[in-house]
């Protein structure tokens, strides 16, 4: 029998309440080894492993298994898992090229089977790709072969993933997802103008990387960012889309906190429509999005306490979380 949403939603709701809470967030922070933290996962129910990026990565697969098995049309994950699919080609291709073992680097899940990925690169056969990537992956490919550029070569498959993101969100009926996507983009362009502004990148480079979205004005960035950082960060600062100009204001404080404000920007729209939504694929999504959340949470906290970090300052490092 074919799934219903009706019943997806209510599974998921269902789920939901394992995710982290508040409390559970202070509870972490109490921890003074991560130790601590591995049991408490496991009594979360996260599931076993030998430290804590085992645990979330075996979890992660428990995850992708549920949606999977609930998901009425699970090609509405497909927007994030092309990133997967993004990664794998990079690997197998700069793997390929340079004779070096890369098989551990493939992740999964994806869209494209690490070996079709492998035999288009090795036989140069792109065709065989799914055409939003196949063109790409061949220019990409001339890029590492002629100019031995990684760089050139990743910013070209990372605009074609961005591309194919904003055309499938535009089929999908909710209009929350089609925001969540463009503010992504979005940002994504901020950050690959910021990092190019730092580095000296060019405006060929800038053109290559930086991907036409609603609201982002990719002349005048790229204009600002070949100047540098400082002309950049001011040319940002004047655009209220997406709340730039608020970004801006936290990235002068610290690039970390340009970094927490994009994260708990998205996380909290997803928590405002998804949350509420009592049809479509909004809560499976929603659902998705609160365990990637949690999981940089872990992280940041993990981190934290294996470096000795003082809690206050674990605190203002951590992301808002959808539970």
């Amino acid at each position: 029998m074919a799934l219903s949403y009706e019943f997806s939603i209510g599974s998921v709701r269902a789920r939901e309440k394992s995710l982290l809470t508040s409390s559970d967030i202070e509870q972490l922070l109490s921890f003074k080894s991560v130790d601590e933290i591995k049991r408490f996962l496991s009594d979360k129910g996260y599931g076993d492993g030998r430290d804590v990026d085992e645990i979330i990565k075996n979890h992660s697969v428990e995850v992708w298994e549920y949606l999977r098995s609930v998901a009425p049309d699970f090609s509405i994950f497909d927007p994030f898992l092309i990133v997967n699919d993004a990664h794998n080609f990079k690997v197998t291709l700069k793997g390929t090229m340079s004779g070096r073992k890369y098989d551990e680097l493939i992740i999964s899940p994806s869209t494209i089977a690490s070996e079709k990925l492998r035999e288009a690169v090795e036989h140069k056969k792109f065709t065989s790709l799914p055409d939003w990537l196949s063109k790409s992956c061949e220019e990409a490919y001339d890029i590492i072969a002629t100019k031995n550029d990684a760089k050139e070569s990743d910013a070209v498959i990372d605009n074609a993933v961005m591309k194919e993101t904003l055309r499938l969100a535009k089929g999908f009926s909710s209009d929350f997802l089609k925001k969540y996507f463009r503010t992504q983009i979005f940002y994504n362009n901020i950050k690959i103008a910021i990092r190019s502004a730092r580095t000296g990148s060019s405006a060929d480079y800038l053109n290559k990387a930086l991907c036409d979205v609603e609201g982002f004005r990719k002349n005048a960035v790229t204009a600002a960012a070949v100047k540098g950082s400082e002309y950049l960060i001011d040319e940002l600062s004047k655009y209220s889309e997406y709340d730039c100009n608020k970004a801006m204001e936290c990235y002068k404080q610290s690039p970390a906190s340009f970094e927490r404000f994009v994260d708990d920007k998205l996380i909290l729209a997803a928590k405002e429509s998804c949350k509420r939504s009592s049809e479509g694929c909004e809560p499976l999504v929603g659902y998705y999005l609160g365990c990637e959340a949690e999981k940089k949470v872990i992280h940041i906290i993990t981190n934290g306490i294996k470096t000795g970090t003082e809690t206050e300052i674990i605190r203002e490092r951590l992301r808002e979380i959808y539970g």
